[in-house]
């Protein structure tokens, strides 16, 4: 009698190091999707304990979850690059909608029954309105802007990285996390800026924060 069980899940996790992001680019500095999984994790770490010191109350179990699974259905679809992703809101839709039933096929197939319920709850969408959600999202856009920081630094003089940088430092400012935004733009920041660079990032910071103030 054939039996469902979790060596097919665990045998997957290895695809993820080897779906590489931003695909297509010159880069110094390759990254792959776990690697990506487990920092996001760990800027979430430190941004919710940041969040808990002034009174919030996070939920570090449903934290966890989101960050380390939240990109597990590349495995199915790779990465595909943000600006394609966000072309269009219809876009977009399709793209979330073709994860989510490829997620729901490999948990009925792979995922032994007594464990589904749980897989389901733990692979859907983590980015939504709560303070894990925020923090996953706040995490993931962080991961971006180190990512394209890092070519940056080097000299990689492709604009997409420029866009890149820009876009996750833009998303960062606004995210409805005050706390959390509030640290990264009066510490990190400048820290970021004083780094010995090959273009100037500080220029590039600067534009950004000039055209956003800071959440009151």
């Amino acid at each position: 009698m054939f039996t469902i069980g979790i060596h097919k899940f665990f045998t997957s996790l290895n695809d993820l190091e080897r779906i590489f992001r931003a695909p297509g680019r010159f880069k110094f500095e390759e990254h792959n999707v776990a690697a990506h999984s487990w920092k996001v994790a760990q800027y979430a770490l430190f941004f919710g304990t940041l969040e808990e010191m002034n009174g919030a109350k996070v939920n570090w179990k449903s934290l966890y979850e989101k960050t380390i699974n939240h990109d597990f259905a590349e495995v199915f679809i790779g990465d595909i690059k943000t600006p394609v992703k966000h072309a269009s809101e219809e876009l977009k839709q399709m793209l979330a909608h073709v994860e989510e039933k490829m997620m729901e096929k490999f948990i009925k197939e792979e995922i032994p029954p007594e464990f589904q319920e749980v897989f389901f709850e733990r692979m859907k969408e983590g980015k939504d309105g709560t303070l894990e959600g925020r923090l996953l999202e706040f995490a993931d856009k962080l991961d971006q802007f180190y990512e394209s920081f890092a070519e940056l630094k080097r000299g990689n003089t492709d604009k997409e990285f420029i866009i890149m940088y820009q876009q996750a430092l833009t998303n960062l400012l606004q995210m409805p996390l005050k706390v959390s935004v509030n640290y990264f733009r009066n510490e990190i920041l400048k820290d970021v800026m004083k780094e010995d660079t090959q273009i100037n990032i500080a220029d590039l910071t600067n534009e950004i924060l000039n055209k956003i103030k800071p959440q009151e």
